[in-house]
């Protein structure tokens, strides 16, 4: 039944930004066998001669939350152990603000691996660039250490200094950086009028995010007449998810109807259904979205739910390949447990896990000559064990994750505006909302 103690979280990775959460559906744990609280009492055994025996007086509670840690790595890169500190930290990010460099992280090879720069941070400013390791962190070593341990180093005071060491591949040696922190304000949507045409970014979802949609898409309206007005490019280009119920609520913001996304758990009756209602924000416009490989988790449930009624065009590259839900379920003062409880479908039914969404219009960005042979196609079929998806292939998921700074040079944008000027034609748009794909 119902417990509104869980939470549900979408997002793209653990890192050095908050995501967002919402209340969710829990179901009991069903008691473990006689043979699995036999092995518990092994692990009881090995602690208590760890704790009586070792060289030197280890923390007890350490060695249990690094525990806790090794069985929830071993599931998959999503589920992990948050203590108290970093379950509170997550609370206060999940508002769109937060102290620190602005960069999206996990753990690869014992590295922290940067999954994506968040716009206009310190990180971004910096030189940071998604598919970079960070090696070293103020001169120590991140090797052994966790995740959320070193994402607390990078934490720290606004306006103090920190030295990132950085592998990127092709660089002849490591590129050295310092940093100075500051407060990291997400702009969670960003707008403007291209002559007769209106752009909006959605950089992550998070509380903001559809409040934020709203007030762009007003804003555009009144800046351009309806009759002039050639339609939308939702850019989600570098969008590593955020929160569910804002996927839901940006993608409803387009549609009239159907149903946006679908959550299923292991037991039948945790599937989830959620559905668009009346009232499109666009007005019927025509709607062209951008994704590439660090388009991820929420960010593909509204790529997939657009493409998947024909609302909209999906132009780029293909998409991360996150379809994992996670469920945060607060532990008290111990912290909190996050872990994948379900897997999400679109429309269609289909599942993007390990597979990611295919653009109906395929366009690749180019690579300035400095960035060729150090950007590596990232997606999620590229994650140590990660969920094999149910439509898996050894193609996988992902690609490049790469914007150029400047709109100018920025070919898959300018060839949305093409297409909705009408400059450029292709089949797959307009779309048919007639031809609107729905699980049977």
């Amino acid at each position: 039944m119902i417990r509104r103690a869980s939470l549900v979280l979408v997002g793209a990775l653990m890192g050095a930004t908050a995501m967002s959460v919402i209340y969710a559906a829990g179901v009991p744990a069903e008691a473990a066998g006689a043979s699995t609280y036999k092995e518990l009492s092994v692990f009881g055994d090995v602690f208590e001669r760890v704790r009586a025996q070792y060289v030197t007086p280890p923390a007890e509670d350490k060695l249990i939350e690094n525990a806790i840690n090794g069985m929830l790595s071993s599931l998959d890169p999503h589920s992990s152990y948050m203590n108290a500190k970093d379950a509170e930290d997550m609370s206060t990010q999940t508002k769109g603000e937060f102290g620190g460099l602005g960069i999206e992280v996990t753990m690869e090879d014992e590295l922290v691996k940067v999954i994506t720069p968040i716009d206009d941070t310190p990180a971004s400013k910096a030189g940071v660039l998604a598919g970079d390791y960070i090696s070293e962190i103020d001169g120590q070593s991140v090797r052994g250490l966790k995740l959320e341990e070193a994402v607390e180093k990078m934490r720290g005071a606004v306006n103090t200094p920190i030295k990132l060491t950085l592998i990127r591949k092709g660089a002849d040696k490591p590129i050295e950086l310092t940093i100075v922190r500051d407060i990291v304000a997400v702009q969670a949507v960003k707008s403007r009028v291209e002559d007769d045409v209106g752009y909006l970014r959605v950089i992550s979802f998070t509380e903001k995010t559809y409040p934020d949609l709203e007030k762009a898409i007003a804003k555009i309206k009144t800046t351009v007449p309806a009759d002039k007005l050639k339609g939308y490019v939702l850019d989600l280009r570098l969008n590593p998810g955020g929160l569910l119920d804002q996927a839901i609520k940006v993608s409803d913001a387009l549609l009239q109807r159907g149903e946006v996304v679908s959550t299923r758990g292991r037991n039948p009756d945790e599937t989830r259904r959620f559905n668009a209602g009346p009232g499109d924000l666009t007005d019927g416009k025509p709607v062209i979205v951008l994704v590439n490989g660090g388009s991820a988790s929420a960010s593909e449930i509204v790529a997939g739910a657009l493409q998947d009624l024909r609302r909209a065009t999906v132009l780029g590259t293909r998409s991360f390949g996150k379809g994992s839900v996670q469920t945060i379920i607060p532990l008290g003062e111990n912290g909190a447990l996050r872990l994948t409880t379900a897997l999400y479908y679109t429309p269609s039914g289909r599942s993007i896990q390990g597979t990611g969404i295919t653009p109906d219009i395929k366009v690749e960005e180019p690579l300035p000559d400095d960035l060729k042979d150090k950007m590596a196609t990232e997606g999620e079929s590229s994650l140590r064990g990660h969920i094999k998806g149910q439509s898996e292939t050894d193609e996988g998921s992902g690609s490049v994750a790469y914007v150029p700074p400047d709109p100018k040079d920025d070919v898959q944008l300018n060839y949305a505006f093409d297409l909705l000027r009408g400059k450029k034609t292709d089949p797959a748009f307009p779309p048919n909302p007639d031809k609107a794909v729905s699980a049977k």
